[in-house]
């Protein structure tokens, strides 16, 4: 049985055991973390703090926005686009992991305590009844604070959040 996961994009270019996991996994994925991808690409702004992670991290968001926008993978990512809470059909990253793109919808329920990108997070977990894997501890601080009633896993605890069921 394959483990389902919500995460943010720009996780799976930071974070390479997040490709090759112990089982099967589903990373389901809001929208405006894949457009997050093309701010992150344009900015001039740091993502890492070592000169080597961050040519990696911004050779790795390339090559997730290529794959997104192969036409048969843009295809199924637009089918989603088209209806609030539809899911893209898995794109396959490799013989383990799929991504799924989630059409999440932010409502005013969380936007007061956290931004849009933690909203779809929070709203895509719930909805899809799924736990969240953040490398944010701050962002689970402020989870538990908010008693927003979602199972999150921080990163550190990668092996752990894809064993649970």
């Amino acid at each position: 049985m394959r483990r389902r996961l919500v995460i943010e994009a720009v996780m799976l270019t930071i974070y390479g055991e997040m490709l090759v996991p112990d089982r099967e996994v589903e990373y389901l994925v809001p929208y405006s973390t894949i457009q997050e991808l093309y701010e992150l690409r344009e900015s001039k702004e740091p993502i890492m703090p070592d000169a080597d992670d961050e040519l990696h991290v911004r050779t790795k968001i390339n090559e997730l926005i290529n794959m997104t926008e192969e036409p048969f993978n843009r295809k199924k990512i637009e089918r989603a686009l088209s209806v609030p809470w539809a899911k893209s059909s898995p794109l396959p990253l490799n013989s383990k992991v799929t991504l799924t793109i989630i059409y999440a919808v932010e409502n005013a329920e969380y936007g007061e305590q956290f931004d849009p990108i933690e909203t779809d997070l929070i709203l895509t977990s719930l909805h899809e009844k799924v736990p969240m894997l953040t490398d944010q501890p701050e962002f689970v601080d402020r989870l538990i604070e908010a008693e927003v009633p979602v199972q999150v896993y921080d990163m550190d605890d990668f092996e752990y959040a894809v064993e649970g069921d």
